[in-house]
Parts: structure tokens; sequence; C-alpha cells
């Protein structure tokens, strides 16, 4: 099953794609995509991110795969939607999307072998972390500025139940900047795949039903500058919208 989440009409919904296109409430209206606001497929709890988990960018930016998964954490507020708007600094020179496949927890886990792990999946959704390379002081460590700012999240637009995908580990990811294809992979280049990330995390913490983990993705990124479309997509999961738009200043 495949359900989203919009904001219309002064309430929040959870719907459905239409076979003819749009979205469908649960009363059977449908609405044009463009006619909605679209909200992430799921409030997370909390969000894991790996870093360099695919061995084609690990060598795209000169390191080589890591021994073990390079997990951060990330905010609730870098979470956006479908269709929604991301604000590149003004003093960015490299800044750029992330195609990444995200995990979404069902059940709580602790001491999970990877033989049962995807047991304790619910669904899948399409994520799109961008990164901030000027201030990135180490690949293996990005800092706050790089993966916590507001909005540099987008996710959605649809949370894709576990059943659905017979194997996480055969997907094909793209990206295409103002409709070129600039980045394309597959799960099966993972440096960890699904089933183990959640062996590791958790054989030292509890993962819980809406934690969320981010799986990293494959080379092919480039710079987004302001005005951009960024469409991710990955194959059975959904296509992710997003645009580039410039930070607005902050006063006290």
């Amino acid at each position: 099953m495949m359900t989203g989440r919009i904001a219309y009409n002064g309430a929040i919904h959870t719907v459905t794609p239409h076979a003819a296109g749009g979205v469908q409430l649960p009363d059977g209206s449908v609405l044009a995509e463009d006619a909605v606001v679209w909200l992430p497929p799921l409030l997370p709890r909390t969000i894991f991110a790996l870093g360099l988990n695919y061995a084609d960018h690990a060598k795209e930016l000169d390191f080589k795969p890591p021994a073990e998964p390079l997990v951060f954490m990330k905010g609730p507020n870098t979470v956006v939607g479908h269709r929604a708007r991301t604000p590149r600094p003004a003093d960015a020179t490299h800044m750029h999307y992330e195609c990444e496949l995200a995990v979404v927890i069902g059940r709580t886990a602790r001491g999970v072998r990877r033989a049962d792990a995807l047991q304790y999946v619910a669904g899948y959704t399409v994520a799109n972390d961008y990164a901030i390379r000027d201030y990135l002081e180490n690949y293996y460590r990005p800092n706050l500025r790089v993966k916590n700012r507001d909005a540099c999240t987008p996710l959605g637009p649809w949370l894709v139940s576990a059943d659905e995908v017979p194997d996480p580990q055969d997907l094909a990811l793209r990206t295409y900047v103002d409709g070129r294809l600039t980045q394309q992979g597959s799960t099966r280049d993972m440096v960890f795949p699904v089933a183990q990330l959640i062996e590791f995390l958790s054989g030292f913490m509890t993962l819980s039903p809406g934690d969320v983990i981010l799986t990293g993705t494959p080379d092919g990124v480039v710079d987004c500058p302001v005005g951009s479309e960024v469409v991710t997509e990955i194959e059975g999961i959904g296509r992710l919208i997003n645009r580039i738009v410039a930070e607005e200043r902050r006063t006290s």
C-alpha cells in the first residue's frame, strides 16, 4: 500500500495515489497533485543518516568505503514534504542533493539479527538529503551546518509498505536537475545493506516505530543553484520533487 499526507481545506488528510493521476482522499474525492500542500508521509521519530554507504560515492569524494557504518543524527526541523522548497545559503558555493532510500521502522527492535531485520520494517520512502560542502569539516562526521539545516531533507511523497518491496537491495535510484539526468545508481551497491544497518543500530540501542534510516547516496552529485528543480526517484517507491530557493535573511 502507498500512502501520503497532505494539507487541504484546513485539515490534514491521508491520501493514496489515484490511477488516473492526482491523489485520492478517504471519501473517494480526487485532487490534483499540485492543488494540495504535501507533508512528509510520516512524522519521523529519530532520524539516522549514513555517510559513504555507496562505494562509488566514497570514491567520488576520495575516500575508501568505511569499515563499519558511519551514522549521524538529524533533527526533525530538517524534514519537509514533496514539492517543498529548500533554502540555499547565500555563501554556499557547492550545495548538492543526495537521493536516498529511507527505511521506516515498524516495530520495536533491539538486538535484531540480520536474517530477521527486514521483518521490523514498516515501509520505505524517498529522501533527498541535501549537503552544503562549504561547511563540511570531515566527510566522516558531517557537522550540524551541513546536515541539520531547516528544510534540507525532503521526504516522500509516498510511504510504501514493506510487503510491496520484495527486495530493498534491488532498486534503481535516479536524480534529475531541471529535467537532466545527473545521478543514477542501485541499492545493490550499498556498502551496508538495509538489514545489516538494522542489525548494527539495534545492537547497541533500541529502534522504535517511526524511526527513519537514510541509507546513503550513489555518486553523481552536482551543485544546484537557486531556482533548480530537483527530482529524486526510486524504482517502485516514488518520485520526489523539490525546488532550491534563496535563503531569506534573518533579522533579530
